[in-house]
């Protein structure tokens, strides 16, 4: 047993006890590597005996099998239950090989969480981990959902999924393991510039860390700000939306200003498309609104990968056919 405490513990004591009072089983998605191999080891000894590893197998890199290896190997060594599931990480045209490989992952993990009926599935992300998504929403100019980061809890395809481990730094998870000898895969692909995140984390994040030193923190406070921020946000758009009705009455929106209509939008085109719009969208489509003044005003715009449109008095989305 290690001889000295894994500082995930305290971590997970907090999340769990706001989060997961007494969770019957927890899932852990477990990539063998070092945030989720110290957060899977946290686990264990918090609730022994409860635990379900699972395992997911990208078929992405030679070096994916080598990963279920070890995955299998230290969950036997620990008396850990574990699953391994194969998935389909392809990117489509258009799509991200991130992206693609983050959709079918989560898909993956909410499903088999759902077949144990765990509680939740718990993920590895720390502090950089945080930092590296505040940058890289900024990098992309986002708004105050991108600037709030990574949710401490969250629910994904029916699932309930936590990440305990925010408030950490990965040296400090990293340092424990090596100090108490244990095992661990590092991801070649964490190496490769061609991922965005890679360039944020090999080049962005030591310039910060440089000039700015302890800047995670920082940003992981501005983050926690902005998710309040949005929150209340939230808040106002369900209740003009109640006013306004879904689909919005386009005179009971003429009435509301124009950021709370922009705001009401975001939030309705969400519910109908699944995706906000982007800021060039939302701004025509605002700017068509405040141009139907009359009966015979015809109003349309692509949104997402539909169409809004003046239907009556209203407004409707039309999904792509």
């Amino acid at each position: 047993m290690p001889a000295s405490p894994n500082p995930c513990g305290p971590a997970l004591a907090d999340w769990s006890g706001r989060q997961l009072p007494a969770p019957r089983c927890v899932a852990i998605a477990y990539s063998a590597g070092a945030d989720s191999t110290a957060l899977l080891l946290a686990a264990q000894s918090r609730w022994p005996g409860r635990v379900h590893a699972i395992h997911i197998h990208h078929g992405l890199q030679a070096a994916a099998d080598q990963f279920e290896q070890q995955a299998r190997a230290f969950c036997a060594a620990h008396d850990v239950a574990l699953t391994v599931l194969r998935v389909n990480a392809a990117a489509a045209p258009g799509q991200s090989p991130e992206d693609a490989a983050r959709r079918a992952r989560y898909e993956a993990l909410a499903r088999k969480g759902r077949d144990l009926e765990a509680d939740a599935v718990l993920l590895g992300h720390h502090a950089d981990d945080q930092a590296e998504t505040v940058l890289l929403a900024l990098s992309r100019g986002s708004g105050l959902p991108g600037l709030s980061g990574m949710a401490e809890s969250f629910v994904r395809h029916g699932m309930a999924f936590g990440r305990p481990l925010l408030p950490l730094r990965a040296v400090a998870l990293r340092q424990w393991l090596d100090a108490e000898g244990l095992t661990y895969v590092e991801d070649p692909s964490n190496a490769d510039p061609r991922l965005t995140r890679n360039r944020i984390r090999h080049v962005l994040s030591p310039a910060w860390e440089a000039g700015f030193p302890g800047y995670q923190e920082a940003l992981a406070r501005a983050a926690r700000h902005a998710a309040q921020a949005q929150a209340l946000l939230d808040e106002l758009a369900a209740a003009d939306l109640a006013t306004v009705g879904e689909p919005p009455a386009i005179a009971a929106l003429q009435a509301l200003a124009r950021g709370r209509q922009g705001n009401a939008l975001r939030m309705w085109l969400k519910r109908c498309a699944g995706h906000a719009p982007s800021e060039a969208q939302l701004s025509e489509l605002l700017d068509q609104i405040a141009a139907c003044t009359t009966r015979g005003h015809r109003l349309q715009i692509r949104v997402s990968a539909g169409t809004v449109q003046r239907a009556g008095e209203r407004l409707q989305y039309l999904p792509p056919i």
